[in-house]
């Protein structure tokens, strides 16, 4: 799974890799508008894991800058945005999206869901997450009005927007193409396509 070749994000579906520490995985919006969920756990213990929360701590913002490094639970660095042609929006607020999410929406069936798609992308590596945390959310818009509330809004990037990102240890990567198709996070017409990345 470190193959320099793209790999494919199948739209409202994962994927996860293994990432030595000093490679670089690039994660690509192939057709613009596609939010990427982006988890990564320690390699040798899952239990150590990149966490939104004491990112945000360390870094001093809602969202990095280039060169800044998100941190593991343990406040290690563990990836760092080293390129960013996609204008900077990545969310770090939101949880990922669930059967729980959906319900609430008004789903009466299953709908794909992000969480089930980190499950499932590990599992293909034959691993199990230790709990679902807080994904960095690639390419998705949830500003911040001054009244404090929340918008979800199409993503500011276009077709073939990247981010590079620098593994500072030994990590299992994941991803979901997020399957969002009733608030407009993956573009005004809601639906979600694939996405790719690039282990090198």
């Amino acid at each position: 799974m470190t193959s320099p070749y793209q790999e494919t994000i199948p739209a409202r579906r994962g994927k996860a890799a293994l990432v030595a520490a000093g490679q670089h995985v690039k994660v690509i919006n192939t057709h613009g508008q596609q939010v990427v969920d982006t988890w990564a756990f320690r390699q040798d213990d899952l239990t150590e894991f990149m966490s939104m929360e004491h990112s945000r701590t360390s870094i001093g913002r809602t969202m990095p800058v280039l060169g800044q490094s998100m941190v593991t639970n343990q406040r290690r660095p563990i990836l760092t945005l080293v390129r960013d042609t996609s204008g900077g929006i990545h969310d770090t607020l939101l949880a990922a999206c669930d059967r729980y999410r959906y319900e609430l929406l008004g789903c009466v069936q299953y709908h794909d869901n992000c969480t089930d798609n980190l499950a499932a992308a590990l599992a293909e590596l034959g691993l199990t997450p230790p709990e679902t945390p807080s994904p960095w959310n690639l390419f998705m818009n949830i500003p911040v009005g001054p009244d404090g509330a929340l918008g979800f809004e199409p993503p500011v990037c276009g077709p073939g927007d990247y981010v590079l990102l620098r593994a500072e240890m030994d990590c299992v990567v994941a991803f979901s193409a997020c399957p969002q198709d009733l608030v407009p996070i993956n573009g005004s017409d809601c639906v979600p396509t694939e996405a790719h990345f690039r282990v090198v």
